[in-house]
C-alpha cells in the first residue's frame, strides 16, 4: 500500500469506527468472527472527506482517466458523493484537474417517473469508475459495472474501500470488469492489524504503561 496522509488517516479511522470482532453473519450468508461497517466512516464528516481524497490519489497513482464515479445504493452512495466532492475541490486548488461527476444504481428500475436504473451522470461512451464499500463475494460491484455497461458507459477502473479477500470477490470482479482493473484501498486484515493495534494502545494507556 502506498503511503498517504489521507489514506493513513482513512485507515486510522475505519479501525477505530468500522472495524468490530465478535460473531457476525454476513449478506453473502456466510459467518465471520469480524464485521467491518464502512458507512460509520464514509458517513463521517472526517471520514467523507478522507475517503473522498483517498480514492481520487488511488486513482491518480493508477493513471485511471475517467468522467464520472459510480456504484450500487447504498454502500456506494456515500463514497460517490465524497468523490465527487473532493474532485471539484481539486479543481478549485488546480484549474484543469479533472471533475469526476457522480451517479448512482438502483437495485431495480424505478416503477414510476422516467423509470431510470441509473440517477445522476449517465453518457453513452463515458468512461467510468465503479466503487465499492466492502467487497466479500463482488456482487453489488457486478450488478453496478453491469448497469454501467448495459447504459452504455465504458468501466475503467473498480475501487473498493476493503476488500475481504474472501470467497471468489476479486476474480469475480475481475472477470466482469476485465481488462479494466480492481483496485482496493485496503485489505480487512489490514484494517483488523490496525483495529488491534489501537486496542493494545488503549490498553497500555489504561495500565499506565
Amino acid at each position: 500500500m502506498t503511503d498517504s496522509t489521507h489514506r493513513q488517516q482513512l485507515l486510522a479511522l475505519l479501525a477505530r469506527t468500522s472495524f468490530k470482532l465478535g460473531q457476525f453473519k454476513l449478506s453473502s450468508g456466510a459467518t465471520s468472527d469480524y464485521y467491518i461497517d464502512c458507512r460509520t466512516t464514509t458517513l463521517h464528516a472526517e471520514g467523507g472527506h478522507l475517503t473522498g481524497h483517498s480514492v481520487l490519489e488511488l486513482l491518480e497513482e493508477n493513471k485511471i482517466e475517467a468522467e464520472a464515479v459510480g456504484g450500487l445504493t447504498m454502500g456506494a452512495d456515500p463514497i460517490v458523493s465524497n468523490v465527487a466532492t473532493a474532485s471539484a475541490w481539486r479543481t478549485f486548488q488546480h484549474p484543469g484537474a479533472p471533475l469526476l461527476h457522480g451517479f448512482l444504481v438502483r437495485k431495480a428500475e424505478k416503477a414510476h417517473g422516467t423509470g431510470r436504473r441509473i440517477e445522476g451522470f449517465c453518457r453513452e461512451g463515458a468512461r467510468v469508475v465503479i466503487v465499492d464499500d466492502v467487497c466479500t463475494t463482488g456482487a453489488s460491484t457486478i450488478a453496478a459495472i453491469e448497469a454501467a455497461k448495459e447504459a452504455g458507459m465504458i468501466v475503467a477502473a473498480v475501487v473498493c474501500i476493503v476488500e475481504r479477500e474472501e470467497a471468489n470477490g476479486r476474480p469475480a470482479v475481475e472477470a466482469a470488469t476485465k481488462p479494466a482493473p480492481f483496485l482496493r484501498l485496503f485489505t480487512a486484515n489490514e484494517v483488523r492489524a490496525e483495529h488491534v493495534k489501537q486496542l493494545a494502545a488503549a490498553e497500555s494507556y489504561r495500565s499506565g504503561n
